[in-house]
C-alpha cells in the first residue's frame, strides 16, 4: 500500500487509466487516508458535472472579430521603426484590453449557451446519448449539513441517487455469480452453477440456497437464504443493488461511495468495508459493520456506521441513531424507544445513565437530533465521558457548528476504537 498521498494518481485512476495492480493500491490507500478520499470525491465531481455540458461551437463572429484583431497587430508591425518603437511600448493595451473584452463577452455566451442546455435537458427529458432526465433530489427540509456528520467521505446520498449527471452502464453491465448452496433463481432460470446477473435482473433465493456475486472488480457480495436482489445499476463511478429482503455480507475493498445497496427504509452508501445488511419483510433492516465505515441515509436524515457498530432502520422514518453492539440491553432499548416510539425525554435519560465513552458515538449522532434543553443534557455527558479539545465550545457544540462537531468527532475517535 502507498505510504504517501496518491493525489497525482488519481485522475488516471477516476478514468481507469491504471494498470490493475496499481489502481487495486490507490484504492487500498484511500480508504484509510480522508485527504486523498476528499481530492478523489472532488475529482469525480468534477466528471460528473464536465458530462452534463453539451459540447458546443463558439460563433463564427467570435472568431472574425479575432482575426481582425491579429491582422491590425501585423499592420502595426510594418509600421516605420519610430512608430514601430512605440507601440512595442504601447501598442499590447488596446490589444490586450480587446482581447479581455473578447473573453468576457465570449464566456459570458458560452455560461448562456450552458445554461439554456442544462434547463433543456432537466425540463424535457431524455435526449440524444443522455439515459434519463437529469434530477438532482437533495432533500431541501435537511435539518443538518453533511459536514456536520463528518463522515470519512464529505459527499452525500439520499434515498434516490443524488446524481449531478445520469447513471451510464457499462457496456457488459453484468456481474459475476455464482451458487454456494440449493438452487437460487437468476431470472427467469434457476442458477446451477454460475450466471450472470444482468442490470434489471433479480436474484432470489430460498430457505436452502445461498449465492455469491462478484461486485465489478471491488469485492464481492454472499447472499443468505430467503433473499431478494436486484444489479439496479453499474458503471466506472457507481454500483448498486437493491434489496427488498433477506441478509446479505458485503466485502469491499474499493475507495468511498463506490457501492451502494438501496432497501425499502434506507440506502447503504459503503465507505470502504465489510458488513452484513438484513431486510425484514416489512422493510425494516439492520445493518452491522465489521470493519470500515457504512454511511446510512433517507430522506435527509444519515447515520455514520463505524465497526463494530450497528443501526436500525425502518420504513417512514429512515435510519434510527448508531449505537456499539456491547451497548447495554437498557441503553439500546430506550434507543429505539426515542428513535422510532416517541421516547421523547425518559428515554433519553436512560440513554444518558447508561451512556459509556464509547456510547459517543451515539450521542455525538443526538446532538443534531435533539433540540434546546435536550441538546444541552447531552452535550453535559458527552463532556463529561470525553472532554472536548481546545477549539471546541460549548456554545459553539450547541449551535451545531460544523468545525467544532468535525473536531470533536475526531478526538472521540480515539474513545470508540481505544
Amino acid at each position: 500500500m502507498f505510504s504517501q498521498h496518491v493525489t497525482e494518481k488519481l485522475s488516471a485512476y477516476c478514468h481507469g487509466e491504471l494498470a490493475d495492480e496499481e489502481s487495486r493500491l490507490v484504492a487500498e490507500h484511500m480508504i484509510g487516508c480522508p485527504r486523498c478520499r476528499r481530492e478523489f470525491e472532488e475529482i469525480k465531481l468534477g466528471v460528473k458535472f464536465a458530462e452534463l455540458l453539451p459540447s458546443a461551437s463558439a460563433p463564427a463572429t467570435l472568431w472574425n472579430e479575432i482575426e481582425s484583431a491579429l491582422s491590425e497587430d501585423r499592420r502595426s508591425r510594418n509600421a516605420s521603426p519610430t512608430h514601430r518603437s512605440r507601440r512595442l511600448y504601447f501598442g499590447w493595451k488596446p490589444l490586450a484590453g480587446f482581447a479581455g473584452l473578447v473573453l468576457v463577452v465570449g464566456g459570458i455566451w458560452f455560461i448562456a449557451s450552458q445554461r439554456k442546455s442544462v434547463n433543456q435537458i432537466a425540463t424535457t427529458g431524455d435526449q440524444p446519448g443522455v439515459t434519463q432526465p437529469v434530477e438532482v433530489v437533495r432533500d431541501q427540509t435537511k435539518p443538518v449539513d453533511r459536514e456536520v456528520l463528518g463522515s470519512p467521505s464529505p459527499a452525500t446520498q439520499s434515498n434516490k441517487p443524488v446524481e449531478i449527471s445520469p447513471t451510464t452502464n457499462s457496456p457488459d453491465a453484468t456481474w459475476d455469480v455464482a451458487r454456494l448452496e440449493g438452487a437460487p433463481t437468476l431470472g427467469a432460470n434457476k442458477l446451477e452453477g454460475n450466471g450472470r446477473l444482468a442490470v434489471g435482473e433479480w436474484l432470489e433465493t430460498d430457505s436452502s440456497s445461498r449465492a455469491q456475486i462478484n461486485v465489478a472488480n471491488i469485492g464481492h457480495v454472499n447472499i443468505e437464504p430467503n433473499s431478494r436482489v436486484q444489479l439496479v445499476g453499474t458503471n466506472s463511478r457507481e454500483h448498486r443493488l437493491a434489496m427488498t429482503q433477506g441478509r446479505l455480507h458485503a466485502m469491499i475493498s474499493a475507495p468511498p461511495r463506490l457501492f451502494i445497496v438501496e432497501t425499502p427504509s434506507a440506502v447503504a452508501i459503503d465507505l470502504g468495508c465489510s458488513y452484513t445488511l438484513e431486510v425484514d419483510k416489512i422493510g425494516r433492516s439492520i445493518l452491522h459493520v465489521t470493519s470500515g465505515w457504512v454511511e446510512l441515509e433517507s430522506k435527509g436524515r444519515e447515520s455514520i456506521v463505524p465497526a463494530g457498530a450497528e443501526c436500525i432502520t425502518q420504513p417512514g422514518k429512515g435510519p434510527g441513531t448508531p449505537y456499539f453492539d456491547d451497548a447495554s440491553g437498557k441503553f439500546r432499548d430506550a434507543l429505539t424507544q426515542l428513535d422510532f416510539h416517541n421516547g421523547g425525554a425518559r428515554a433519553l435519560a436512560v440513554i444518558l445513565a447508561e451512556s459509556r465513552a464509547d456510547d459517543t458515538l451515539t450521542l455525538w449522532h443526538l446532538l443534531s437530533r435533539t433540540r434546546g434543553p435536550d441538546r444541552s443534557r447531552v452535550y453535559d455527558r458527552m463532556a463529561a465521558l470525553v472532554a472536548p479539545p481546545t477549539g471546541v465550545t460549548r456554545d459553539g457544540v450547541l449551535r451545531l457548528d460544523k468545525g467544532m462537531l468535525g473536531l470533536w468527532k475526531t478526538g472521540l475517535e480515539a474513545a470508540w476504537y481505544q
